[in-house]
């Protein structure tokens, strides 16, 4: 089986990184040069453009939000000159909207897709640990499931319908920003009573939340270590922004959401560009003091 894999952010390039060490022939696709260098070293085939990504059996796509989505893959007519027994696979997180409207084109256009959003940051993605929604056509879902399969932990179906898999993945990726604001206000609240940070966030995610995402982004916030990013900052307030809009197309209202947003953007106006989304606990730091 033929792989492409289109769009070499971090994640995108630790996964081709996880199917090249399993001996999976991956074709790479990048609109910037150097990480495809970087990959054929490795053992990766440069594909010379979209057209040539899109000969593949699977095309692997895991583009940074909804407008490089449509640069890349709807501007560019790349998805009205693929053969008809490719299947695209989406690993994105996008907005709901646009999952729908990629759903009905590939229908129309008689091309396999599969919404298949992860969770995992990129030392995950590499080691073939993610967590990967699946959801789309019964038989586009099959084909692209010895793949998914080699980058996931495990693979979660959800039916025919791909826009459950993104709604799946802002939900999900909402509960982690606001378990990272949480921990953040926490944090806040016992420095201000002389207990540190580290101390207090060893005792909680060992006991009432010894769960994966207050481990690890505990562990980040105790030390105060927000570089390289594994999930930028920016990426962060781009999927709370997606999640109001998702609420607001079903009249749904998300207060909590609606904080999330305000201090992201409090993040970002300040010193938190080029940071990872754990950095949004200095936010809560920056209330105490005044700042």
């Amino acid at each position: 089986m033929n792989v492409s894999m289109i769009g070499l952010g971090a994640m995108g390039a630790a996964m081709a990184r996880n199917l090249l060490a399993k001996g999976v022939a991956v074709t790479v696709w990048n609109r910037s040069r150097a990480v495809v260098d970087e990959l054929a070293a490795e053992g990766a085939i440069p594909a010379a453009d979209l057209d040539e990504a899109f000969k593949a059996d699977i095309v692997l796509s895991m583009l940074a939000h909804d407008q490089a989505m449509k640069d890349v893959l709807l501007d560019s007519g790349v998805l009205t000159r693929a053969g008809k027994g490719v299947v695209h696979v989406n690993l994105a997180t996008i907005s709901t909207v646009l999952a729908g409207e990629l759903a009905a084109l590939h229908a129309e256009l008689g091309i396999g897709y599969v919404a298949a959003p992860v969770f995992g940051r990129p030392p995950v993605a590499q080691a073939g640990g993610l967590n990967v929604l699946a959801a789309g056509a019964s038989d586009a879902v099959a084909a692209a499931m010895p793949v998914l399969e080699q980058l996931a932990a495990k693979v979660w179906p959800l039916g025919e319908d791909p826009v459950r898999a993104n709604a799946l993945k802002l939900a999900g990726n909402f509960m982690i920003v606001s378990a990272i604001e949480a921990m953040g206000e926490a944090v806040a609240l016992g420095e201000a009573y002389g207990v540190p940070a580290p101390e207090l966030l060893d005792m909680l995610s060992s006991t009432l939340f010894a769960a994966p995402i207050y481990k690890i982004y505990g562990g980040m916030i105790a030390e105060r270590r927000y570089s390289p990013p594994g999930f930028a900052a920016e990426l962060g307030l781009k999927d709370v922004r997606l999640v109001l809009d998702a609420a607001e197309a079903k009249g749904l209202s998300m207060p909590q959401a609606d904080l999330a947003e305000a201090s992201l953007e409090m993040l970002l106006d300040g010193e938190g560009k080029g940071l990872d989304l754990a950095a949004l606990a200095e936010v809560a730091r920056a209330r105490l003091e005044g700042r």
